[in-house]
Formats: structure tokens, C-alpha cells, sequence
């Protein structure tokens, strides 16, 4: 199962705020976050990476996906 979790629109610091609180929620699930700034996606890369997880991150034109794997993905 994938969480969503969009942080479209909002400004730094909101978006590694509400990453940090699925993570910490997240359980063994994926995550998947809407992204729709650079510096956002570079924030929440650096957090997650931190937290030893694995990511990708994916460009669909002005929207950026960065699925962060669960346990056992």
C-alpha cells in the first residue's frame, strides 16, 4: 500500500514537516509526495536520505514524485 502525501503549494518548511510526520507514522507502507518546487524536493530528499531510506525521485513535467520505498518494496 502507498500513502499519499501532497505538499503542492506550500512553503518551506510545511512540506519536510508533513514528510517527517509520515515517516514517523508510516509504518512499513510507502510514501508517495506530490512536490511542486525544487527546493522542496531537495529538502525532503536530504530528510529522507537522513533517515537511511531509499527514494526516487520522478519529473512529470512541473510535478515532481519522490516515492520513498517501505519496508520489504
Amino acid at each position: 500500500m502507498v500513502k499519499e502525501v501532497d505538499v503542492r503549494g506550500l512553503s518551506c518548511p510545511f512540506p519536510v514537516i508533513k514528510v517527517k510526520k509520515a515517516l514517523d507514522e508510516g509504518g512499513k507502507e510507502s510514501i508517495l509526495v506530490i512536490i511542486d518546487t525544487e527546493v522542496s524536493v531537495e529538502n525532503i530528499s536530504r530528510l529522507v536520505r537522513s533517515r537511511g531510506h531509499d527514494f526516487k525521485v520522478e519529473k512529470n513535467e512541473d510535478i515532481y514524485h519522490l516515492l520513498i520505498k517501505g519496508e520489504g518494496s
